[in-house]
């Protein structure tokens, strides 16, 4: 039983590693994109975020959405996901393998043909498991397992989204940083930590401050520079990762596209290990916020290397 549950979640790891790779036929991925499979209609997965899927026809693979809403009357041959969705199965839907759906609702007519599990947390059923009895055994239950892993998926997902923006607009800066990592990897990882004790006592400060509306502001502009911060040394850890991966396995030629998504696969195999997983995304969390300080969002000039004096 927990064998299926937890395949069901692995299952879609392997969705962002077709991101990478040029698009193909009868995949859709979208965000607040409607998608409709009518009938006699093939489609190899579906993958969205907000949008409204209506399935009468067949998806060889799997339906996994983000918010808005599954209908199915038609063919699923693998598993159907729904976080926070409205799912409705109508009574000739056929679903191959498992039916999650984590939040939202669940409608499912007489008749329907489920193959394997069907799993639903209500929202406030979630919040009671969690939080019942012993707390530490419900966090590591492995009836979470699966939607930990979910969650962290969309991460995943999310973090693509950002790598193929930063990549296409910002190459030569996020080149630089990360060939400074090389160089600095331990200073970068000093000068990260300390600026993550600093910048975490300053958003306390400034959320206290925002009892009196003085530091929402400050708050507010904090928050965002943390989060360029954040993301700018994330892209430059993807792309040393990355090139640093395809040049070991024979790659002559790294372009920083191909170098940042390989780095994301990378970094987001790692975190899927047990503790190791932990220790290496902090670490390299540090070392993402120390280089991006260090090289000064990757401009090539050292904050930290004191000019000689004329």
């Amino acid at each position: 039983m927990m064998k299926r549950s937890l395949a069901l979640a692995l299952f879609a790891l392997f969705l962002i590693a077709p991101f990478a790779l040029p698009p193909r036929v009868n995949a859709d991925v979208g965000a607040q994109k409607d998608i409709h499979v009518a009938p006699g209609e093939t489609k190899i997965n579906i993958f969205s975020l907000g949008g409204n899927i209506l399935i009468e026809g067949k998806v060889r693979e799997d339906v996994v959405v983000v918010g808005g809403s599954i209908t199915i009357s038609g063919e699923v041959e693998r598993s159907v996901v729904g976080i926070g969705s409205r799912i409705i199965v109508k009574s000739t839907a056929r679903i191959g393998e498992d039916l999650a759906a984590l939040g939202g609702t669940l409608e499912k007519e007489p008749g329907c043909a489920i193959g394997g599990e069907t799993i639903y947390f209500q929202t406030r059923e979630l919040g009671n498991e969690l939080f019942k009895g012993d707390l530490f055994a419900s966090l590591f239950s492995t009836k979470f397992i699966p939607i930990y892993i979910v969650f962290k998926l969309i991460i995943i997902f999310i973090w693509l989204m950002v790598a193929l923006m930063g990549a296409g607009l910002f190459p030569e800066p996020i080149a630089y940083a990360a060939a400074e990592v090389r160089k600095a990897f331990w200073p970068a990882f000093g000068i990260g930590l300390a600026a993550i004790f600093v910048f975490t006592g300053l958003v306390l400060f400034a959320a206290l401050l925002s009892i009196i509306l003085v530091g929402i502001p400050v708050l507010l502009a904090l928050i965002v520079a943390g989060l360029f911060i954040k993301v700018f040394g994330r892209l430059a850890l993807f792309y040393f990762l990355g090139h640093s991966a395809l040049r070991a396995l024979g790659s002559k030629r790294v372009s920083v596209m191909g170098a940042v998504l390989f780095g994301l696969l990378v970094f987001s195999f790692v975190g899927f290990i047990p503790i190791f997983g932990f220790f290496f995304s902090f670490v390299m969390n540090a070392v993402g916020w120390g280089i991006a300080l260090r090289t000064k969002f990757g401009t090539r000039e050292n904050w930290f290397h004191k000019k000689p004096a004329c």
